[in-house]
């Protein structure tokens, strides 16, 4: 039996077992399954695991979603692979409920995945979608270190794919035809980025690249790319845009406060455990 069939059983089981609880052994017509939420499914970014949507996962949870957050290889196969056989596997084997609708957050790359997906798929209970700092024009570090023999070790086919040029991946995918948050940051960890880019940017991706066609809404915080996930008020925007397919304007009138300094050991040691989890060594370049 799928892990579809599984989980549909147990909740038969469970909610059987509370009706006899309550009811006695009543033949009366009963509800079998429980109402349950609305779907989330994750997606991080290049070189990250479920670890870096964690905080995301917990606060959504407790509003009621079934979230659905998994590591995928993000660095082992081109955006197409990713779509076709990985989050095309998500979709097929973790929505056990096709009346539900599904809704999507993503960290980056998992933003052009999704495109490359929803391109080629209809999804008849897509809900809305929120995408984290997307690299929607392309990158112009890609752009900057794609044949650089280190960059391609590390980042793999589907960082080759993610630059500025006409022929990029991202820049071939189309208008979003679906409700569609975007959130991106200005505010950069990496200076030498930042100069590479040479306007407003998180320290990977510029703020105008982040943008696309047909979207819904469209908002700038002060959060760098690799924390932006981690953003409370992000986190609150999110969650927003799913019940309501807008952000919060005035919930976005005040940036965050932060220490830089513990902005940057904390991302060390969450750059460090994830890439402990994927390799067994330390900080790789993410995107």
């Amino acid at each position: 039996m799928n892990r579809c069939g599984v989980k549909i059983l147990s909740r038969l089981v469970a909610s059987t077992a509370m009706l006899i609880l309550i009811h006695g052994c009543s033949t009366a017509p009963q509800r079998a399954v429980e109402e349950a939420g609305d779907y989330v499914i994750l997606l991080h970014g290049l070189n990250r695991t479920n670890m870096s949507m964690k905080k995301l996962e917990r606060v959504l949870s407790r509003s009621g979603y079934d979230v659905i957050n998994i590591t995928y290889p993000s660095s082992r196969f081109s955006v197409e692979e990713l779509a076709e056989k990985h989050l095309a596997g998500i979709i097929r084997d973790r929505i056990c409920d096709r009346e539900r609708r599904v809704h999507f957050v993503t960290h980056s790359l998992g933003g052009i995945i999704l495109r490359r997906y929803l391109k080629d798929h209809a999804m008849e209970n897509l809900g809305r979608v929120v995408m984290l700092s997307p690299p929607n024009n392309g990158s112009e570090i890609t752009d900057r270190f794609k044949d650089n023999f280190l960059y391609k070790a590390l980042t793999g086919p589907a960082g080759q794919e993610l630059g500025t040029e006409p022929e990029s991946v991202p820049n071939h995918l189309g208008p979003a035809d679906f409700e569609l948050g975007i959130i991106t940051g200005d505010f950069s960890l990496n200076p030498y980025f930042s100069r590479l880019i040479n306007e407003s940017n998180d320290g990977t991706v510029s703020v105008e690249s982040a943008r696309i066609e047909g979207m819904s809404d469209f908002i700038v915080v002060r959060s760098s790319h690799t924390f932006i996930m981690q953003n409370k008020n992000v986190i609150d925007q999110v969650a927003h845009f799913i019940r309501n397919g807008e952000f919060h304007r005035e919930h976005n009138a005040a940036p965050a406060t932060f220490n830089t300094v513990q902005l940057i050991l904390y991302n060390q040691i969450l750059r460090a455990r994830e890439c402990d989890k994927l390799y067994g060594v330390g900080p790789q370049f993410k995107i």
